[in-house]
């Protein structure tokens, strides 16, 4: 029978699971621009542009995201709260680069991708702020 996994190895699986992605769209804009010759910025190149943006979006949400997840889990959430709040947060992760480079203005991947990441991060405030009155 398997060891239930308690809260802090939930956190530590989706703050990895959450740098890899991270990692990925790294290494994604460094192909882009060995193979596009671009050194600094996005070089007029509307892939690098893309690129670019896919990794900046994701490096300023990510960090917050899994600094919230870690400390909920240290401050004793259920492992399920973890659960929910790591999985939106990989989701709206995952999901949204690949709406940022669809073409045609506006695309839905982009928005779930934006409004899971919020809403991560909307239920994470609320809880961190909320925990001192439980």
């Amino acid at each position: 029978m398997p060891t239930e996994i308690d809260s802090l190895h939930w956190a530590a699986l989706f703050s990895g699971a959450l740098i890899l992605v991270l990692v990925a769209l790294s290494i994604h804009v460094v192909i882009g621009r060995n193979k596009h010759r671009v050194l600094l910025g996005d070089g007029g190149n509307a892939a690098m542009s893309v690129a670019s943006r896919s990794f900046g979006n994701a490096a300023e949400y990510i960090p917050a995201g899994i600094a919230a997840i870690i400390l909920l889990a240290q401050l004793g959430y259920a492992p399920w709260a973890i659960q929910l709040v790591g999985g939106l947060m990989l989701a709206g992760r995952i999901i949204h680069p690949f709406g940022l480079k669809a073409t045609g203005g506006v695309h839905p991947l982009r928005v779930a991708g934006m409004a899971l990441t919020w809403t991560s991060l909307i239920i994470c405030a609320v809880m961190l702020v909320i925990c001192p009155f439980l």
